[in-house]
Formats: structure tokens, C-alpha cells, sequence
């Protein structure tokens, strides 16, 4: 398995490419196409999918053009999907910028499973940042968006965040991972579920 982080995203999200057997799934889009390609190509991959862990312009800002340039699948969860097309539910408008994007692909639900190579990637529906928000488990690692990051939890003052909801999906879904499960946030540097059990401020409330 090949994980490579590109955090040159809008507003500093993180763009990760995992990869196996030659080819790959691109998480979230936040990074330019030109540097998604050239890292993908670096690896000798080929993307199959662009999976959206939310649908949030910091996160899809370029996944119009990467799929266009790579002819990806654009996979969105069934709850999120619907604001691709809407600036004002995906973001874009609150920022002047506002942009509707294509339609995925795939739908998305909790439990689904995405074959990459031999990888099997497991899809986990965190609402609360979005209604639509997921994680991605591929082995001991997991990619989670803007649910969970290093010492915080994703904001929930956005429309249609809920608090309730993501300590909801945090706890009942995540926290019940083993503490070796390395997490690959949204933003920000790597962590543990152990290490944020212990340290997280959020979870001792």
C-alpha cells in the first residue's frame, strides 16, 4: 500500500493518494490537478476514484478538473452529494466563489466497500461536520476528513453541522477502533486514535 499526503489544499486541507497494484484513490481535492498528476505519476499510479470525504469547497475545489484530466469516478456520500451543485450548501458562496460542481458518480453509504488494487477501503458514515461526512479505513489506517484531527474535532457552526452528531460518530464509531489505527485528518499532521483517546480535549467532555 502507497499513502502520499499532499497538504497543499485550500485553506491548508490535506489531499492523500493511496494507491496499490498501480493504481490508486484520490481523498478529496483540494490540490491543483497539475500536482495531483504529477505526484500520481511520480508513483506510477493511475486514479480511479476521487473520494470526497465531505463536501466542502476546501475539499473540492479541484475535483472537476481532476476528474476531467483523469477520468476518474467522483465518489460522495448519498447524504453530502446533493451540495455539489449547491454554492451555498458546498461553501464555495460564503467565500464569493460561488461554484457548482458535477455530479458523482457513485453514491456512497455507510459500510460500503472500494477495491483499489488489493486494497479494500471501508467506508464510515461520521456525520456532524456535514451530514454526509465519512471516514476511510483502508488496513490500520484511516482517513477522516474533517471529523476528527489532532487534539480538535471539525467545526460544527457550518450549516447543517451538529455537535451532537460528531461527538456521536467520534465516540460511537471511531473510539471503538483500535489505538494502533493511525489517523490521516483533513488537516493537519498525523495522529493515533490511542494518542487522541488520551489527549483529545474533546473526548474527555
Amino acid at each position: 500500500m502507497v499513502i502520499k499526503c499532499l497538504p497543499t489544499g485550500m485553506f491548508g486541507s490535506n489531499c492523500y493518494i493511496i494507491g496499490d497494484k498501480g493504481e490508486c484513490a484520490l481523498i478529496d481535492a483540494g490540490v491543483e490537478s497539475s500536482e495531483v498528476q504529477t505526484a500520481v505519476a511520480e508513483l506510477g499510479l493511475k486514479i480511479k476514484y476521487i473520494i470526497l470525504t465531505h463536501v466542502h469547497i476546501d475539499h473540492i475545489c479541484f475535483a472537476d478538473k481532476i476528474k476531467e484530466s483523469t477520468d476518474a469516478g467522483l465518489l460522495a456520500h448519498q447524504d453530502d452529494a446533493p451540495a455539489l451543485t449547491d454554492p451555498v450548501f458546498n461553501g464555495s458562496a460564503m467565500f464569493g466563489r460561488a461554484k457548482s460542481f458535477g455530479n458523482a458518480d457513485m453514491l456512497l453509504k455507510d459500510g460500503d466497500i472500494i477495491e483499489i488494487g488489493s486494497l479494500q477501503l471501508e467506508v464510515i458514515h461520521t456525520p456532524g461536520h456535514t451530514p454526509g461526512g465519512i471516514c476511510i479505513k483502508a488496513g490500520n489506517c484511516l482517513f477522516t476528513g474533517d471529523t476528527l484531527f489532532k487534539t480538535s474535532i471539525g467545526r460544527t457552526d457550518f450549516r447543517n453541522g451538529s455537535m451532537e452528531d460528531i461527538m456521536k460518530s467520534i465516540k460511537d464509531k471511531l473510539m471503538k477502533l483500535g489505538d494502533e489505527i493511525i489517523v490521516y485528518p483533513g488537516h493537519g499532521e498525523a495522529t493515533s486514535i490511542g494518542f487522541e483517546r488520551k489527549y483529545n480535549p474533546f473526548l474527555r467532555i
